[in-house]
């Protein structure tokens, strides 16, 4: 079984103290950490040193951590094609009509952008928005995140990902 950590909308400008306790204590069983954007400076990704890490820039990034990191990016964990990226929002389509036509290949699709945290499947592809890990959800929502089991010896395709939205717990 593999275990990845899912992470969006950070919003810091650095990795602090606080993010590393709690990104230690959510993401400890976690192999790969996916970063759907928005972590504002690329030095937030230090909190996960050890594990293998993809991120890309979301439109709240500065300017370094736009030019390092791609808009999008295709991953294969486990055989399973994962497309990871920021997302954003257009007239006449939706958030998830816009990157599923991103990843028509996908078998899951991680985004951002909207500081919800969404977990579901339609089409036979996995659709996971961690929300905003730092709390600035609407209406005082608190942070969220999500973690993807991969078990790569399913019978069935669909039921080898399987994904959980949990609230982010505070720290002293």
């Amino acid at each position: 079984m593999i275990h990845v950590g899912i992470l969006s909308d950070t919003h810091l400008n650095s990795c602090t103290d606080s993010f590393r306790r709690q990104v230690d204590t959510v993401f400890a069983e976690c192999t790969i950490i996916l970063h759907a954007g928005d972590l504002s400076d690329i030095s937030v990704l230090n909190a996960f040193s050890g594990k293998e890490v993809h991120a890309v820039h979301g439109n709240m990034c500065n300017m370094g951590s736009q030019q390092l990191l791609p808009n999008s990016k295709l991953i294969t964990v486990g055989g399973y094609r994962i497309g990871l990226c920021h997302g954003a929002w257009r007239p006449r389509h939706t958030i998830e009509q816009r990157v599923w036509a991103m990843f028509p290949e996908a078998d899951c699709i991680v985004y951002g952008h909207s500081h919800k945290a969404v977990c579901h499947t339609t089409g036979g592809v996995l659709f996971i928005n961690p929300g905003t890990f730092q709390s600035t959800g609407p209406h005082g929502a608190p942070g969220t995140y999500a973690i993807l089991q991969i078990d790569e010896q399913a019978d069935d395709r669909q039921n080898g990902l399987q994904a959980t939205i949990y609230e982010v717990p505070n720290q002293p």
